[in-house]
């Protein structure tokens, strides 16, 4: 299909070799309006350019997080326009796969009312350039989906979480109940003892159904897709930077369409305000 500018240009052309505008005109098929007419400036040029910038820094954010950024910097503007200019300029983000759970284990849970209510706690693994291994320690309160801890580290007894949760009971108190799966970490001695002491509820779910710690699960993946998966770790120190740069990312800056576009600690202020009235 010939595209109206290549019309325009084939009638300039054909002026140039004596043919009147008229026969010109007739031979592409065009209108006279249509040949003269001017396109108006381009509006969307500091969006279109904000949205490059978004993408550029956010390598992992699709068009609806995109949006979401947006927005939250005070743009008002559509959420067809932002997927338009996005796709336009061919920004779109491979997803990767993800393996997908039988519909008769999904169990959807059911988000706790109150901040501090239930936790959830695993580990995610990666390594540094020399090949030996980094274990990082995720802890998410279910109900504002906050990171309230994310400890890297060379190994990770559970005598070390114990310790982690004690920082946080000085810092945010401590939860009624802490979800994580059956690892070593969780079950053993040591967490029996901090969780009796505390008086912390300790819930276990099934071996092999991680589905059912899903809050947790959900943010394993942003963290590996967003941090892990982007970065190329020198040291265990080069490691424990990025990653402490990302869980105040996290935190503070990025929107979640759970959470009405809110970050974390925005959501949790909410609810906190809601709570105080």
């Amino acid at each position: 299909m010939v595209t109206a500018t290549a019309k325009r240009e084939l009638v300039r052309f054909m002026g140039q070799r004596g043919l009147s505008e008229r026969r010109s005109l007739a031979i592409v098929a065009m209108s006279a309006s249509a040949f003269r007419y001017q396109p108006a400036p381009d509006q969307n040029e500091r969006l279109r350019a904000e949205i490059l910038r978004l993408a550029q820094r956010y390598r992992r954010y699709g068009a609806p997080m995109i949006y979401l950024k947006l927005r939250q910097a005070g743009w008002t503007v559509n959420h067809k326009r932002v997927e338009r200019l996005y796709a336009e300029q061919n920004l779109q983000v491979r997803r990767r796969r993800r393996k997908k759970v039988p519909i008769a284990d999904r169990q959807p849970l059911i988000r706790p009312a109150r901040a501090n209510e239930v936790w959830s706690m695993d580990f995610v693994f990666d390594r540094v350039a020399d090949g030996r291994a980094i274990k990082c320690l995720g802890i998410v309160d279910d109900a504002t989906h906050e990171c309230v801890a994310l400890v890297p580290g060379r190994s990770m007894s559970g005598m070390q979480v114990s310790r982690v949760l004690d920082e946080l009971a000085l810092t945010r108190g401590l939860p009624t109940v802490i979800r994580s799966d059956n690892g070593p970490e969780f079950i053993g001695k040591a967490m029996l003892n901090w969780a009796h002491e505390n008086g912390v509820r300790l819930k276990q779910i099934q071996p092999g159904k991680p589905n059912q710690n899903a809050y947790i699960e959900s943010f394993n993946g942003r963290f590996r897709d967003e941090c892990l998966n982007e970065h190329w770790f020198v040291t265990l120190a080069h490691a424990t930077s990025i990653i402490r740069g990302w869980h105040r990312e996290y935190n503070e800056e990025r929107p979640k369409k759970e959470l009405s576009g809110l970050t974390p600690a925005g959501y949790a202020a909410q609810m906190a305000a809601e709570a105080a009235i």
